[in-house]
């Protein structure tokens, strides 16, 4: 099942790839899910009942014509954010620190930082703008200290993420701002939208990868993740109660701009693109700050 954030309307994606048709999950339930897709998460269980039952009656039902200029962030809300550093070993080594043994660095991007798919994204003045495609976790069930066997009964789906980085303000001492740093207005889009684990033949081993103006920069696979979804789930739920639209940003391969040498960053009129096996395309056009609208 995929889901998306249509205009601020949970819709259900109907059609193949190309063709996609969107169903207004409001209309179709009678008011009973919807219109909002935070609300979802909040009774998933009985929402994810509803459209497997209601999914085999759709093909006459009244859709709309997929719009990816109006897709938002798959959970826009999100009680907590998390991201995860290093949890890649050959990002780690480029990064110049040894992989994470028992959790990787944790930290958030701020929900004010989020967008759809599809978007312009203005750089900072005086920064180091850089790339980090990412698998991105939606929380579909609340749990604390989760068990790893069943840490996927927790995932109301994957969807795709850019954490995208200005390096002077996330690195300046006396100590980094991450938080700051990647939380630029813009700096967390996702989507096209949420794909629900039973979708995958593997939900543990997707592609993903990103494309500076049609050069390919990052590819990995999730297979490589050091801390597996499952054990960041458990790892997280150890500390914190996971809650429902919670969104985990799951870490980064190899090929950040920061790690090469010479180190390389985005420039105005740069176009990026990012994707995720078995979800779909994020696509970023950069302007100067002196562009900003």
């Amino acid at each position: 099942m995929r889901i998306a954030n249509s205009n601020s309307r949970a819709t259900l994606i109907l059609g193949p790839s190309g063709a996609e048709r969107l169903l207004d999950i409001a209309t179709a339930s009678a008011g009973r899910f919807g219109p909002e897709l935070p609300s979802l998460y909040q009774d998933w269980a009985a929402f994810t009942a509803w459209a497997s039952e209601h999914r085999p009656h759709t093909e006459n039902a009244r859709t709309a014509t997929l719009d990816r200029a109006v897709l938002g962030a798959p959970s826009p809300m999100p009680r907590q954010v998390f991201a995860v550093g290093l949890n890649y070993r050959a990002h780690a080594s480029e990064s110049g620190f040894d992989a994470p043994t028992d959790l990787p660095p944790i930290f958030t991007k701020y929900v004010s930082s989020f967008t759809g798919p599809d978007t312009e994204v203005a750089l900072p003045d005086g920064g180091n703008v850089d790339w980090e495609i990412e698998l991105v976790v939606i929380i579909g069930k609340a749990g604390f200290e989760i068990d790893v066997s069943n840490a996927w009964d927790h995932v109301a789906g994957l969807t795709a993420g850019q954490d995208i980085s200005e390096r002077v303000s996330q690195l300046r001492g006396p100590a980094p701002q991450f938080g700051l740093g990647k939380s630029f207005p813009g700096f967390s889009p996702q989507g096209p939208w949420l794909v629900t684990p039973d979708e995958f033949d593997n939900p543990d081993d997707l592609e993903l990868g990103c494309a500076l103006d049609g050069e390919e920069l990052q590819k990995g696979r999730t297979g490589e993740l050091i801390f597996s979804v499952p054990a960041l789930i458990a790892a997280l739920s150890r500390t914190v109660t996971l809650y429902p639209g919670d969104v985990i940003f799951t870490g980064t391969p190899a090929g950040v701009g920061v790690g090469r040498d010479p180190q390389r960053f985005v420039q105005p009129d740069q176009r990026l693109d990012s994707w995720v096996e078995g979800i779909g395309q994020l696509h970023q056009h950069f302007r100067a700050a002196t562009d900003r609208k």
